[in-house]
């Protein structure tokens, strides 16, 4: 059929797939971290005070001296030579393992990029460019594990929030989360034997640390605590190990509350104290790439409780990131989402 020369142009339809991660600063000077953690800390499903209450303290004392910490927490990690965060550096590379993996499978019917929940590029941004490029069907794939309405919700809100202002809307999907997935769990325990295989003396016991959400999260219906705990048990059990060598833990807890426990940087300090455990290991299995809470806070703030409490080797097994066995998982996970959608050329 012919179109109307007046008629917009159409692009041949395409698949995409838009993955997703937390996000990061642009810079690392105060008003690049003023924007970047305002930005994150107005999120109603990150805190989720009354915005009269929570707004003039977060505006007015909060945001006033926590750009300056957190501006020196990321360049403790900053990676110079490309003058972005570690987690846009391994986003990106994901992303490019990711999408020659999809291309072998689909050819070019399918495109793969990313966007960040705060900060660049913007989920409307990438939004945007996938449906310039002809996106007809785009699948969401938020990159955390397990499921939480901080983390997974919060994009998949901003996400939609974004197809608010398309004139033709595309069929989309959301991936859920892959927390219990074979090949993830599978990823998992080889990092780990892999790690363990390096080093001279084998760690007393393996620290599983996931980023913490209030404890009243559990409570109100949250499934992310009971995923973390499913996360241990089946890497665990693919390692073959007893309970006396793994331990689930939470970090970066803020605010006043009380948040799910234990807390990594407590109880590291108490395994060396009143355990006697001088050599352990930590892993972050809720997150997909290293970052902020992984290279600063696990590999600085809690290595140092650990020593001060008299510990005496602490090893940090690097998250998933875009090792092989990771990309292969993610890619899996992709290809059962779009199942329906469109074959891949090998069936």
């Amino acid at each position: 059929m012919t179109l109307p020369a007046n008629h917009p142009t159409v692009k041949p339809a395409k698949v995409g797939v838009l993955l997703a991660n937390l996000g990061t600063p642009d810079a690392t000077d105060y008003w690049s971290m003023r924007r970047y953690l305002s930005e994150f800390l107005s999120d109603k499903r990150v805190i989720d005070y009354p915005a009269w209450k929570w707004q003039p303290l977060l505006q007015l004392i909060i945001l006033s001296k926590r750009p300056f910490s957190s501006g020196a927490a990321y360049r403790s990690i900053w990676n110079n030579d490309a003058d972005e965060s570690p987690l846009m550096t391994i986003t990106k590379s994901q992303t490019r393992a990711i999408s020659a993996e999809i291309e072998r499978a689909y050819g070019d019917e399918v495109m793969v990029d990313f966007c960040m929940r705060y900060g660049n590029p913007s989920t409307a941004s990438v939004v945007q460019r996938m449906l310039d490029a002809g996106c007809r069907r785009i699948l969401f794939f938020p990159l955390y594990p397990q499921y939480a309405g901080a983390t997974t919700a919060t994009a998949n809100d901003q996400f939609f929030r974004a197809l608010m202002d398309v004139k033709w809307q595309p069929t989309v999907r959301t991936a859920g989360p892959y927390f219990d997935h074979p090949a993830y769990i599978d990823a998992l325990a080889c990092s780990v034997e892999a790690s363990y295989a390096s080093l001279s003396t084998r760690p007393d016991i393996l620290v599983c640390s996931y980023h913490g959400v209030p404890e009243r999260y559990l409570t109100e219906g949250d499934p992310y605590h009971c995923q973390c705990q499913k996360t241990t048990r089946l890497l665990k059990e693919r390692l073959g190990w007893d309970d006396s060598q793994i331990k689930t833990t939470f970090q970066s807890r803020f605010g006043p509350e009380e948040w799910l426990k234990p807390y990594t940087v407590e109880e590291v300090a108490r395994l060396a104290r009143e355990d006697g455990k001088r050599n352990i290991a930590v892993i972050a299995p809720a997150f997909s790439a290293d970052c902020i809470e992984t290279l600063e806070e696990i590999n600085e703030e809690i290595r140092e409780s650990f020593e001060h409490a008299g510990g005496e080797a602490f090893t940090y097994i690097p998250c998933l990131n875009d090792a092989p066995a990771h990309i292969s998982a993610l890619t899996q996970v992709i290809q059962e989402n779009l199942r329906g959608w469109i074959t891949p050329n090998s069936e």
